[in-house]
């Protein structure tokens, strides 16, 4: 191995486990996060080459619109400028007219995934949501999102994504049938974050081992998920390695698991950990990288572009072959101070790092074609939109930018 005098044995080794096709384990993952600077270049190019073994130079992202279906929440996150409790500023839960007139806007623009965001079941403790629900007809807000799905995928182009938190088997089946994906970020495996005074604190559905049930029913029921983890929040480095090999354990199970965010905290006045320090880049880039060794060739890695504005040749040279959603449209509803690139500044950048910019659905293309992936109601939808690939035909991309720029 070249550069083979700059390594610690240990670091070494694990490269070696990387290139001989031999899973990492925990300490491996430790290993490399306490690798030393001068190792990190090898890190890097070997979270590289394996992403170009199992993925190419193809990076990817989904055009979409941002619905926050409702930002009420009964959990209490010392990061999240998201929720609102009733009453106060800016606390909302749109209309499905609300929603399908963003979608159909998005769908003018070229956006073909519908993502749905929204607070963790705000009707347990706030009445005022209850009693809105009720005079629509719904019980829960799990019952008004899946009633969102399917009004979005009657009555627009796009393709729904669910990100509800906390799902029942129930809850699942039904999006199943009305999502082309669902996803819940994990964020930690570590339980003593929600103890008195951590992030976590006063948040009952963060408990790690309730989302990871998540993740494991929606792998039984054959469900293409969108998890990955939050770093930057107190956590350790052994605990971020802990958190990825709990989803690589699920996804080795169930095969289900579509793509790995990571995504870095941010500071934002008003919250709890206001003065909480960020991670910084190079620690962004480091966790991509050993996601990216831990969790092999074939995973979709992904990291925000807008949380990390002039950083993407960088985080493609880590390991990274996805951007997540972009909006032409609306704006980042959890990180709002973050504007989202523009696609040819995205493109160029990519361009730049030796790679190829495409836009992919809120399915990704390895289960498309899997049986049982791909909801009935759906399919001729999905089928139109991509070419061989399972990614968007190129053709219609360039016809969605010269009417962009005809429009604009």
């Amino acid at each position: 191995m070249s550069g083979r005098t700059t390594l610690s044995p240990a670091v070494e080794g694990v490269l070696e486990r990387v290139v001989a096709g031999r899973a990492l384990d925990r300490i491996a993952g430790i290993t490399l996060f306490e690798a030393s600077p001068t190792e990190w270049p090898m890190i890097l190019d070997g979270a590289a080459a394996l992403r170009d073994a199992g993925k190419g130079r193809t990076v990817t992202y989904s055009r979409k619109v941002f619905l926050p279906l409702t930002n009420l929440c009964r959990d209490y996150c010392g990061y999240c400028t998201f929720r609102r409790d009733p009453g106060q500023p800016g606390a909302h839960t749109m209309s499905l007219d609300e929603v399908l007139g963003i979608c159909e806007a998005g769908a003018r623009l070229g956006c073909k995934e519908a993502l749905l965001s929204l607070g963790d079941k705000p009707e347990a403790p706030f009445p005022e949501h209850r009693e809105w629900l009720a005079r629509r007809g719904y019980r829960t807000t799990m019952e008004y999102l899946q009633a969102a799905c399917r009004a979005i995928a009657a009555e627009t182009p796009l393709l729904p994504h669910a990100n509800p938190g906390l799902m029942s088997e129930r809850d699942l089946m039904v999006l199943r049938d009305t999502s082309v994906s669902v996803g819940i970020m994990l964020e930690t495996a570590a339980d003593r974050l929600a103890a008195s005074g951590g992030p976590h604190d006063h948040a009952p559905d963060k408990v790690p081992r309730r989302r990871l049930r998540t993740l494991e029913t929606a792998g039984r029921l054959g469900i293409a998920f969108t998890t990955g983890i939050l770093i930057g929040i107190g956590e350790t480095w052994a605990e971020r390695v802990e958190a990825l090999l709990a989803i690589r354990a699920i996804h080795e199970r169930y095969g289900h698991i579509q793509e790995v965010i990571i995504q870095n905290f941010r500071a934002k006045p008003g919250i709890p950990m206001a003065a909480h320090p960020e991670p910084d880049f190079d620690d962004l880039r480091r966790t991509v990288a050993v996601a990216r060794l831990l969790l092999g060739p074939t995973m979709n890695v992904q990291a925000p572009p807008n949380l990390s504005p002039g950083t993407y040749p960088a985080l493609i040279g880590a390991g990274l072959n996805d951007w997540g959603g972009i909006s032409p449209l609306t704006i980042d509803h959890i990180n709002p101070e973050a504007p989202w690139p523009l696609i040819a500044a995205l493109t160029a950048a990519t361009r730049a790092a030796g790679g190829h910019l495409r836009e992919r659905l809120a399915i990704y293309p390895e289960f498309i074609g899997r049986a049982g992936f791909v909801p009935e109601a759906l399919r001729t939808r999905v089928a139109a939109y991509v070419d061989e690939t399972g990614l968007v035909r190129e053709v219609a991309a360039i016809t969605e930018r010269q009417d962009l720029a005809a429009a604009g």
